[in-house]
Formats: structure tokens, sequence, C-alpha cells
């Protein structure tokens, strides 16, 4: 969910395991910044805390994995939503094969979204509760869709989590199942 720590403890992946990290979030954003054709919509939809259309997203997202020179990638906050992950899937020709579920009490989310101070529009209250519900609604679905999923909880301190995460990384990285990462 939002404010789960996802992108925090992606960064640290980044420097442990050489993935390109792709935030669904930030693309975004910079989209927004970009002055582009959906930037606007994109702003109207994140400040109500809903999920922008899958066809917008899957194109950032596939520009962005073009762009890079890596082939091992962590996407962080994405698929959202059914649509989301069958777009994914049929426009990339890519079907994830692992995935993190990093589970954080609302409470615990909550906090740490208002407490971040990143100036980000979507980082109030009335927001953040919007994204809960949406997260409850539309993501917990495809979280159930894939079996092959390590949940972990993302409680703890960022040092503890990524012990969790490290050990997860090595076992599957071992045994050469790490190819394509969500996180």
């Amino acid at each position: 969910g939002p404010g789960s720590g996802k992108g925090t403890q992606c960064t640290t992946v980044v420097e442990h395991f050489g993935f390109t990290h792709l935030s669904a979030g930030d693309l975004l954003r910079e989209d927004i910044k970009s002055g582009s054709a959906n930037g606007t919509m994109i702003q109207n939809m994140i400040k109500e805390g809903k999920i922008v259309p899958s066809e917008v997203t899957v194109k950032l997202l596939q520009l962005a994995m073009q762009e890079s020179d890596n082939d091992k990638f962590l996407i962080d906050g994405f698929p959202r939503n059914e649509e989301n992950r069958a777009a994914f899937e049929n426009v990339t020709g890519i079907v994830p094969e692992f995935v993190l579920f990093f589970d954080c009490s609302e409470e615990e989310m909550e906090k740490r979204l208002l407490g971040r101070n990143q100036g980000r529009v979507d980082d109030n209250i009335e927001t953040i509760r919007k994204r809960f519900n949406v997260f409850v609604e539309s993501s917990l679905p495809v979280i159930e869709h894939y079996r092959s999923r390590e949940k972990i909880d993302a409680g703890k301190p960022i040092e503890d989590v990524f012990k969790t995460v490290k050990n997860i990384f090595t076992v599957n990285d071992i045994f050469g199942i790490l190819h394509f990462t969500v996180c």
C-alpha cells in the first residue's frame, strides 16, 4: 500500500543486486512536470487518489524499460488493479516471475505518509484515505492473483525489513528464479 516502504526497500535492493528501479508514481509525476499532453489529467487523478489509466502508465514503464541498459527491473507501485496487470502483460509480453508484498497497517502507512513531507499533492489525510480505499478495493485482488509472492512485514524498522528482503532475493537469485520483480 501507499507508505508501506516499497520505494525505500527498492532503493536498497538496487544498491545490493543491480536492478533498475522504476516507480510508476515517480514516472507519472515526471510526466506531469514535463508538461505532456497527459500531465493535467494525471495530476487531477493523483490529487483524487485515483488510478491513472493503464495505457498511460504502461507506456511510461515500457519506455523507461526500453531506455534502460539493464534487463532486471523492480517496478514499484504497479500494477494497481487487474486492468493494469492485464495491460502490462499484454503490451510488454512480460509476466512477473516474482512479487513482493509489503504488508503494513494503515495506521503505520498513514503515519509515514504524513511524516515524509515531500510536498506531494497526494500526501494529505483526505487523499491518503482515498488511496487506502483504492488499494484495498483494487490492488489487493491483484496481489492475490500472483501466487508466487512473498509477504513481508513492512511495519518493522527499515533495516529489519531489508534483512528479510535481502534474504528473499539471495535465496531466489541462487536458484536463477529472479529475472523480473514487482515491488
